[in-house]
């Protein structure tokens, strides 16, 4: 494994040269903002997805022992969190890492046809697990996997996010119970501005 630290400012440089933009964007939540990140470019990265990898399952580690909980799976709502956690699951598999953690994706309407399923991969009734996503910004997509997950009777330890805007989105998760730990930042992609 390479060293967190230096894993840690190698991924914030990534998300600054390849996410980070400047302008006049209206985000998800129909707010504007002068200020997008666009983790995709980040997370389907092999450097980015090898980075989220790493840091992302060390940090449900040492969460998940904080809290005195084992975490049987991590996921999200598509399409964003899912390198997000297949990166995870894939870190968490290695050889002597501890795990494995498998991955799942909640859809953000339940399929019509086949099982009919809402959460793909897996995931089963009874499980704690993590809820992932790429950006947190008003927490709502968050939310919405959250929400999934319980109501096919899951139990969410915490969330990862890979960047908090921090724009409400943490308060507003951890106002449901739900406690929130993220990779980065908005405050530490604006500071490489400097």
């Amino acid at each position: 494994m390479t060293d967190l630290n230096d894993a840690h400012a190698a991924l914030l440089q990534l998300l600054h040269r390849k996410s980070v933009r400047f302008g006049d964007f209206t985000l998800a939540s129909g707010a504007k903002s002068d200020f997008y990140v666009d983790c995709r470019v980040t997370t389907m990265d092999a450097i980015g997805a090898r980075l989220i990898g790493e840091l992302g399952w060390d940090l449900i580690q040492k969460a998940a022992a904080q809290q005195g909980v084992t975490v049987e799976a991590v996921g999200g709502l598509t399409m964003g969190a899912d390198p997000v956690a297949l990166a995870v699951a894939v870190a968490s598999g290695r050889e002597g890492a501890g795990g494995p953690l498998h991955a799942f994706a909640v859809r953000k309407t339940a399929k019509t046809h086949g099982l009919g399923r809402r959460i793909e991969g897996n995931f089963a009734a009874g499980q704690t697990v993590v809820v992932v996503d790429d950006v947190i910004t008003t927490g709502g997509s968050t939310l919405q996997a959250i929400e999934a997950v319980q109501e096919e009777g899951g139990t969410v330890a915490f969330v990862m996010a890979l960047v908090d805007r921090e724009e409400g989105g943490r308060a507003a998760i951890e106002a449901r119970g739900v406690p929130v730990y993220a990779l980065a930042t908005k405050s530490q992609l604006r500071a490489l501005e400097a």
